[in-house]
Order: structure tokens, then sequence, then C-alpha cells
């Protein structure tokens, strides 16, 4: 067992840990919802900056991205560039809509416009979404730290969720937040630090990837590659993890600001990974202490990283590695069982069953269900195998699903809950259809130059089904309004109320805290045709 580099994790955890119990204390002081969730709205800039950083690079984006660059090269690792290209397109459109009108969650709009359960029905695509990220996070860190320190990856990835886990459930977006700021300063330190001597290691030798260190894109892939672009792109956007974060900002210029300068940052600390995993990749690994198995057997793709610290560099350094990649890890797993736990307990339990429950009952609902997500990511991750494609999986249902959804929500105003079921089935029920290798799901549908030897797809079936659900919904709307504002169908049998569902009434208008009017198939309210909206 490697003793110091065992000593340094456990020094780094209590660290972490200590900050995260701290600055919970402000939210032990109080007992609203906003200082739980939002941290009563007051980061600034700079802490904004560091939290909405360190929620995107988690460990799948680290590990992830350093995998698919030494096996198939940097042509084919999109997810940096694509979830980079996402953050600039949510800070700029998507940040300043949704907290100019004060929102707790992402899921608070659909719930005032289309009703608490057609809401709440859209929080399933955010919560496998959020299990996939989190388990792609943990189990990036069982592998290194199971590698370098020379320790069973299950109880690493244990005991890293337990201690994410704690501190989340002792002071929420408080606590997340400021311990995002030290585990970002430890992710770029360790990163900047290590690749040099990776790239400087006598038995890396780059000339042996000279011709696939770029990687790329066969003919027959190219719809299926922009699909996955365009997924990763558009599929980073729709995060309550994101927006819980935009959402806690000051006003609207931090959180556009803080978004953009988080894009550029993060972008930044892909490369070094990436450099590492193309070092691997060109390293003589008999020339290194390594004794395993050469060339390295599938199921050791994914730790490419970590031999990369273990191996090519000093252990100082490598243990410096550990401690970035812990960093990335709970810096986006804090964030993943918080989004998720966050809309549980405010869009479900409170909005749909318990409007009438106290700030207390709720923390306690919150803190329960931190634990409960935290958990079922833990499992996930440690019974993958793959760590690139549970990262890219996270996306797939916020781009096909969601990524419509949200954006026809804040900008059609005929948009209704008959537009927004229909496109949702339709999307969710086709995507599974489609099939999925990483989840051992076969196809039902088999699209054109469907490779029936690997499995795959190529036609680029995600956009197709995310426009086929935006179509739905905007058809639906604007057929279900014509026919019911005409009366062509008499309007008692409007059971959703559409025709009250013209806009989404301010915050000042409806106590977010319970989403009033109670009626479940119209929270929206019918506001005077003069009445001032952002969204008309």
């Amino acid at each position: 067992m490697n003793i110091p580099g065992l000593i340094a994790v456990i020094v780094f955890y209590i660290a972490i840990l200590a900050i995260g119990v701290y600055y919970g204390k402000k939210t032990s002081k109080s007992q609203s919802k906003e200082a739980v969730l939002v941290a009563d709205r007051s980061l600034g800039t700079v802490v904004s900056f560091f939290t909405i950083t360190a929620t995107m690079v988690g460990g799948g984006y680290i590990n992830g991205s350093a995998e698919v660059a030494a096996w198939y090269g940097i042509l084919q690792t999109q997810a940096p560039v694509g979830y980079t290209l996402g953050l600039i397109i949510g800070g700029i459109f998507y940040a300043p809509k949704m907290r100019s009108e004060g929102y707790i969650t992402m899921f608070d709009p659909f719930q005032l416009k289309y009703g608490k359960k057609i809401g709440g029905l859209l929080f399933i695509p955010q919560l496998l979404g959020d299990l996939f990220w989190s388990a792609s996070i943990l189990a990036a860190l069982g592998a290194t730290i199971s590698i370098i320190l020379e320790i069973n990856s299950t109880l690493a990835i244990v005991l890293s969720a337990a201690v994410a886990i704690f501190y989340t459930f002792l002071g929420g977006l408080y606590s997340v937040a400021y311990t995002d700021v030290i585990q970002l300063i430890c992710i770029a330190v360790g990163l900047t630090f290590a690749f040099p001597f990776a790239l400087a290691h006598p038995a890396v030798d780059i000339s042996r990837v000279s011709h696939s260190w770029r990687g790329t894109i066969p003919e027959k892939t190219i719809f299926s590659y922009i699909d996955i672009y365009l997924m990763a792109i558009f599929g980073g956007i729709p995060w309550q993890a994101l927006f819980q974060r935009v959402l806690a900002c000051k006003n609207v210029r931090v959180a556009m600001t803080s978004s953009l300068l988080a894009s550029v940052f993060a972008f930044a600390l892909a490369i070094p990974p990436i450099i590492m995993g193309i070092a691997g990749a060109a390293a003589n690994w008999n020339e290194t202490s390594y004794n395993g198995t050469i060339p390295f057997p599938d199921d050791m793709k994914s730790f490419i990283l970590p031999m990369a610290l273990n191996y090519l560099t000093p252990l100082p350094v490598a243990v410096m590695g550990i401690g970035a990649i812990s960093a990335a890890v709970m810096s986006s797993a804090d964030s993943c069982v918080l989004s998720t736990s966050s809309v549980v307990t405010k869009n479900i339990y409170q909005d749909i069953f318990r409007p009438q429950a106290s700030q207390n009952e709720l923390k306690w609902v919150l803190r329960c269900s931190i634990v409960v997500s935290g958990v079922m990511g833990m499992l996930i991750a440690i019974f993958s195998d793959t760590i690139y494609g549970l990262f890219i999986l996270c996306a797939d249902l916020m781009y096909v699903v969601l990524f419509p959804q949200l954006t026809l929500i804040l900008w059609m105003p005929k948009s209704n809950s008959y537009g927004c079921l229909a496109g949702y089935f339709v999307s969710f029920i086709l995507r599974l259809l489609s099939g999925e290798p990483v989840l051992g799901l076969p196809p039902a549908i088999f699209y054109p130059g469907y490779d029936s030897d690997t499995g795959l797809q190529m036609f680029p079936f995600r956009t197709f089904l995310m426009l086929m659900g935006t179509l739905c919904i905007v058809l639906v709307s604007l057929t279900s309004h014509y026919l019911f504002h005409r009366e062509i169908i008499p309007r008692r049998y409007d059971v959703l109320k559409c025709l009250r569902q013209r806009t989404i009434v301010r915050r000042h208008t409806i106590n977010l805290g319970t989403l009033q009017p109670d009626d479940d198939t119209n929270t929206g309210v019918e506001l005077d045709k003069q009445a001032s909206s952002p969204l008309m």
C-alpha cells in the first residue's frame, strides 16, 4: 500500500470535510429554503465562477477525456468542447432568463405553467442524468485510488461518496459552493504539475502516436459524430446542478459573467488530462515499473490517467494528481446529490404532496434525499465498467427530452401542458426504443446505417428525436390552443387548462414556496392582457 499517498488523501478529505462543515453553519443559522437550496442568492462572481467550473469539471470529465484521447485521439474527445460551448450558450441566453425570474429550481417554470404533477414528471430525465453523472465521477476516483494507493476501488468509491454526502447533508449549497473553491484550486494545481513530468518520462516517445494522437472521423460515422457533439453542447444546458448555482448568484450580471468565465476555465482544465492520456498511449510500459498485461486489455483502458500518474510521474506528483482527481470527484458528486435532492424536496415532496410542510420538515426531507441519491450513484459507479460511457450518457436524456422542453417554456408563450406531454412521451419512448450499448439495452428501432456488428446507430438519432419532441410540443400546443380558443372543442373539455397557460407569472405574483394556486392542472393564473412578462 502507498502509505504517503494514503496519508495525503486522508488529510485532503479531512480538510474538505472541515471546510464543508464550517460553511454549512450558515445554513444551520437559517431555516429558509433559499438558504439551503440557493445560498440566500448571495454568491458573488468569484465564488459562483469557482463553483460552476468545479461542477462541470468532474472525475468523468478528467478521466474520460484522458481515456478517449489516449485510445481514439483528440478529434474523438468531444465532451470538453461540447460542454464548454453548452456553458457559453447557457450563460448568454438561459442563465439571465432564469435568474431574472428568481426561481429556486430549474423545474419551477414547468410547474408554474403546466401544473405540479406534469412539472414533476419532467424530473425523471434529470434524475437519471444526475445518477449517471455521479456514477461516472465516482468510478473515476475508484480507478485512480485503486491503482495509485493499491487499495480496493469499491472502498475508495464508498469513502469518497460518504465524505461528499456528509458535508452536503450538513450545509446544502453553502457547503458545496465553498468547498468547490478549494477543490478547483486542487484540480488546477495537481493536473498542471503532473502532465510535464509524464511527457518528460524516458519511457514516453510521442513519435509512437504521431499518426494517431489527432484521431480520425471515419466517413460512416460522421453523422453520429455530429450527433454526439450536439448532444454534448445542448444536453449540457438543462442541468439543475448548473442552474442551482446560476439561481444562487446575486444578480443576472453575476450569473452571466461567472458562467462565461467558467466555460473558459473548464475547457483549459481538460488540456492536462488529454496530454497525459496521449503520454500514456505513447509510453513503452515495459520501461516502467508496471508489471501488468501489455497491451492494456479493454477493461483497463479507462484507467489510463491514473496509470500515467502512477508510473510516469514521481510519487509526490502522483499524490498531487490523486488530490486533483479527488477534488474533481467530490466537487461534482456533491453537486449531483444536492441537485437531485433539491428537486425531490421542493418540486416533488412540497409542491405535490406536502404544500403545508414546515421548513424543518423540508430540511430533513432534503437530507434524506441527499443520502439516497448519493448511495444510488455510488452503486452504479461500483458496477460500471466505463467512465466515459457514463459521462456521455448523462447528457443523453437531457438533450433528447429536457432541452426542447426548457427552451420552449422560456421562449414559446403558447406552449402548454398538452404539447409538453406529447413531446415528453414521444422523445422518451423513442429514445428507449433506440437502444443504448452502455446500458446493454438492445435497439427496437433500426435507423438507416445501423451497424449490426457493433450494435451502434450511425444515424444522428438523438438529434432526430430531439427535433421530433420539439415539433410535437409546438404542433400539439398550437393545435390544442386553437381548438379550445375557437371552441371547436368545447372549453369544458380543456382538462389541463391550456387557455390559462399563456404566461409564467413573476415571482412576486406567485409564492414559489407553495406554488399557488393549488389546482394541479393549472398552476398558472390568468393575467390581464396588458400585464407584462419577459416570456410573452
